[in-house]
């Protein structure tokens, strides 16, 4: 039979207060390391939705493993509850930095470890998952020691700390531990909180239920794992420093957190010089203009005295806009400013878009590009959509029906909207889902590719497709209200660029993507 009361150095009623207090923070910091899982693994991997389901629904189920593992453990509630506490707080406050560590130095490899991320991802789940399940369990025998009271009553205030603990935690992590610590101490200062509550409640209020070499295990289990997570936190800007070496390479020159994402400079010449957003190559000085022409060039066939860009914060799609004398205006709509103040400050990346906001017909706006269009009135005669890749999910709503919609409503008569739609090769039926939105919009469209090879090493989370020599090439949509043309002039442009422009078969009866209906993943 399990004791109905134990001895405390407090009163009945400020134990179970004090039981309810560890509750709360214990909840708090179990949902931290949930979110903090979910957010470095939409960033290492890629597609959050995804990342997000495999994390919570793993997790969920692991928690009812702890839950049922924990029922061996009540006869020692205080004791197991102590270790409990300890390992979770080492295991998820390291979490983050083992994550990064996979994704750093067996990214590359190939084979089974192109996957060691997503595979740790879902061991970490486990883990944490089955440590949170016991707590509860152990917790329901520890507050019926204090006072003995039915069962649903116990239940009814262990869950309602839980629960508050758990909105307190989720509301921490995106607006305190993310901006004030970063994704590695942010996880490790939760690891710390996590242990000297567990350590705290149990030696504090149950020192008398335990024996006394209980005492010592649990009090140095507790110093270990603190003396860990400390010994983390001061080598942790080491720790990221070599870890980005080994993403990016050894010549970083910028790497910076702006309000929107990750964002590093490598490279100190325009021909060696790489933009990573979030882990991803964004721009390479290798094969750039390829891209950029084959986007641009196009489009520029006919009026273009206003021209809109859509994304392209780095300046190189204006470059190409402003080569045309007979442009009037260049609006570029940018959600990052921190991208837009390095295109204009940085050398090597100034040189690379030719100064390109130094032009006085260039204007720059700081907001979503969804939203803005939904607000303006302006007609164009140009668009330009130089977004992120459809596959991440961030920029669904930017490839979808609705937004195609609101950007053919910008379009003066005779306007032109040019796409970048994604690898036509790598992952053709994305590339013809973007065509087909285009389609659903009201638009006519023409579809063509640039294509090359890249002459160097590019990071990011599919960087094993793109070693020296690997195959590049981008897919392109030319649309308006009437049929567009890709004229020989505009074909023979982008031949020039070192590159080749073709018109592909289309895959058809694909459905558009839509705000409610997304149909791309990473």
């Amino acid at each position: 039979m399990l004791q109905s009361s134990v001895r405390l150095p407090v009163s009945p009623r400020t134990g179970r207060f004090l039981v309810l207090v560890g509750v709360f923070v214990c909840a708090a910091c179990g949902l931290v390391y949930e979110l903090e899982l979910v957010a470095l693994a939409a960033y290492l991997i890629g597609d959050s939705v995804t990342q997000a389901s495999v994390v919570l629904s793993v997790m969920v189920f692991a928690m009812g493993i702890g839950s049922l593992l924990a029922k061996r453990l009540r006869r020692r509630a205080a004791a197991w509850f102590g270790l409990v506490e300890a390992a979770l707080a080492l295991v998820g406050g390291c979490s983050a930095m083992a994550l990064y560590a996979a994704f750093a130095w067996t990214g590359d490899k190939g084979e089974v470890w192109a996957s060691g991320s997503r595979g740790l991802l879902v061991a970490f789940s486990l883990a944490i998952g089955i440590l949170i399940g016991a707590e509860v369990p152990l917790l329901m025998v520890l507050i019926q020691r204090i006072r003995r009271q039915d069962a649903g009553g116990a239940v009814a205030d262990l869950f309602a700390a839980d629960y508050v603990g758990a909105l307190v935690g989720g509301l921490a992590f995106p607006f305190l531990l993310l901006p004030q610590f970063g994704q590695l101490t942010g996880a490790l200062f939760t690891g710390a909180v996590n242990a000297v509550a567990g350590g705290a409640l149990v030696l504090g209020l149950f020192r008398q239920d335990l024996s006394v070499r209980a005492r010592w295990v649990l009090l140095t289990a507790n110093v270990v794992v603190l003396s860990l997570l400390a010994a983390a936190a001061v080598l942790v800007d080491d720790f990221e420093r070599a870890a980005r070496r080994a993403v990016y390479g050894g010549d970083i020159r910028v790497a910076v957190q702006t309000d929107v994402q990750e964002v590093v400079l490598t490279g100190g010449r325009r021909s060696s010089l790489d933009l990573f957003l979030d882990g991803r190559l964004r721009i390479s000085g290798r094969d750039e203009q390829r891209y950029h022409r084959g986007l641009v060039a196009p489009a520029m066939r006919g009026p273009h005295a206003r021209v809109l860009v859509l994304g392209g914060g780095d300046g190189l799609a204006a470059r190409e806009i402003l080569r045309h004398p007979d442009v009037r205006r260049v609006d570029i709509v940018e959600l990052d400013a921190g991208v837009v103040d390095l295109a204009r400050h940085d050398p090597a990346l100034s040189e690379l878009n030719g100064r390109a906001y130094r032009d006085p017909r260039v204007r720059v706006v700081h907001t979503d590009a969804f939203r803005w269009l939904r607000q303006t009135r302006a007609k164009y005669d140009v668009i330009v959509s130089d977004l992120p890749d459809p596959g991440i999910t961030a920029s669904t709503k930017l490839y979808s029906r609705e937004f195609y919609g609101l950007a053919t409503r910008a379009l003066a008569d005779g306007g032109r909207l040019a796409v970048h739609a994604g690898p036509l090769t790598a992952r053709p039926r994305v590339f013809w889902t973007v065509e087909a939105s285009l389609r659903a919009a009201g638009l006519r469209t023409v579809a063509y590719r640039v294509g090359g090879r890249l002459s160097g090493f590019a990071a990011g989370p599919d960087r094993t497709a793109q070693g020296a020599g690997a195959p590049r090439d981008w897919g392109f949509v030319l649309a308006s209200r009437t049929r567009p043309v890709l004229l020989r002039a505009a074909r023979s442009e982008v031949v020039r660029a070192g590159a080749r422009a073709a018109e592909p078969t289309r895959q058809r009866g694909l459905p558009p993507s839509t705000l409610v209906h997304p149909r791309y993943a990473n």
